[in-house]
């Protein structure tokens, strides 16, 4: 049996929790300490203190919080999982920071009675733009509890239609709008749809209005005309050092005392450079 959703304060810290980790790693303090810290500061007559408190453990004994997060499935949802289990995973190239970046406005967007159809499209853009696996990331969207048993059943039904069919027209096809179109053809008053609709019939004017075109317009569009989350994404730094300002100065000085060990090695060593010139007393009285 799912279970039931959270209540608005839940989601409101999660939304607390997952921004301040995030950031907090872009810091360099380790995930421990993080853990740690932020379990002080959440709303203590919530859940998610003692779930914290769970992570950290798991964390010290596996290396993971998403172990931690899959044995909390009465709190944590399978995507939330899902999405750190990859971030987590040693082979693959999904950054952290945007995982929790996801989590985050997930979590936020739980706080403003989320419909179910703008919580699938950025699930679904999550896992389809940082290249996740439609098998088993469409398996854990569709336990969410935000979803009924015509959502779950249809999710689960994407997964052997996608790629054969346009993922635009799948939206579209369980529309409010394919049935309204449906009515207004001569003697067709009486439409009756045979499977459940699922999405507005402003999300199928969408739909319809992107066939055969990239997902991401679409997913675009629906974000601007409807306000559903925008997904995050990595963007390229430019002129910024990738490593901590000490750091990078550490490493400078390193790599100056290796030219030196080098060049002694080579025997062109020039101590010249290290020496003091003599300053001339007249030369300073002109100074």
């Amino acid at each position: 049996m799912p279970q039931p959703p959270l209540d608005r304060e839940e989601y409101i810290e999660q939304t607390y929790f997952f921004r301040n980790y995030r950031e907090r790693l872009e810091d360099a303090i380790p995930s421990q300490v993080v853990l740690a810290t932020i379990y002080e500061e959440v709303l203590a007559t919530t859940k998610l203190p003692m779930a914290i408190d769970f992570l950290k453990g798991e964390l010290m004994l596996t290396g993971r919080i998403s172990d931690g997060m899959q044995k909390l499935s009465h709190y944590f949802t399978p995507f939330q999982t899902y999405i750190m289990k990859n971030a987590e995973d040693d082979k693959s190239k999904f950054d952290q920071k945007i995982a929790l970046k996801i989590l985050e406005r997930e979590a936020k967007y739980r706080t403003e009675n989320p419909s179910s159809a703008g919580m699938f499209i950025y699930q679904f853009e999550c896992i389809s733009r940082n290249r996740l696996g439609y098998h088993h990331g469409l398996e854990a969207i569709s336990q969410d509890t935000q979803y009924n048993a015509d959502w779950s059943e249809w999710i689960r039904k994407l997964k052997q239609q996608l790629g054969s069919v346009d993922f635009a027209d799948l939206i579209y096809l369980r529309s409010q709008h394919f049935v309204d179109e449906q009515r207004r053809r001569p003697g067709n008053a009486d439409f009756q749809p045979r499977y459940p609709v699922l999405f507005s019939s402003q999300d199928g004017r969408i739909a319809k209005a992107n066939h055969n075109r990239d997902p991401l317009y679409m997913f675009g569009a629906l974000q601007r005309q409807l306000g559903y989350p925008e997904v995050p994404r990595n963007m390229p730094q430019t002129g910024k050092s990738v490593f901590h300002p000490a750091l990078e100065a550490r490493l400078h000085k390193i790599e100056a005392r290796l030219q030196l060990i080098d060049s002694e090695l080579k025997g062109n060593l020039d101590l010249n450079q290290f020496m003091v010139k003599d300053v001339k007393l007249e030369d300073l009285d002109q100074k």
